[in-house]
């Protein structure tokens, strides 16, 4: 099993990384224009708009589930990078693991932070909103 989530996060990382690639987004302009320009020679007909229905269906689909992959394992390990910062520093370690914190929590956790910024005359967080 480890196995094959090894080769699906280096799966997931080589998809995500060649989607966000300008080439890819021309070859996938070029496919929608190649499909465009068929129209005519198959009379606009249905199997014609199916194609392209199906096609973008499915591939919307699967990179949904790739791309969060990704996007876990890049959050993850930012988070922890910025513990090991929080652990390094002169910051308060009880902030280490918060992002496990309810959206109830966690706001409240910002809306006193928020006012100790006021407090200390730090105005860098005015106008955050969570």
């Amino acid at each position: 099993m480890s196995d094959n989530r090894h080769f699906f996060s280096r799966f997931a990382t080589s998809v995500a990384d060649l989607s966000g690639k300008p080439t890819t987004f021309v070859a996938a302009v070029v496919v929608v224009l190649a499909w465009a320009i068929a129209g005519p020679f198959f009379g606009f007909s249905d199997t014609w708009e199916l194609v392209i229905n199906t096609g973008t269906t499915i591939i919307t689909f699967l990179m949904v589930f790739v791309l969060q992959n990704s996007q876990n394992r890049d959050g993850k390990a930012m988070q922890a990078k910025l513990d090991e910062l929080i652990l390094a520093s002169k910051a308060r370690n009880e902030y280490v693991g918060i992002e496990k914190l309810d959206e109830k929590e966690l706001k409240s956790l910002i809306e006193s932070l928020d006012e100790a910024a006021k407090d200390s005359g730090l105005n860098s967080r005015q106008g955050h909103s969570g």
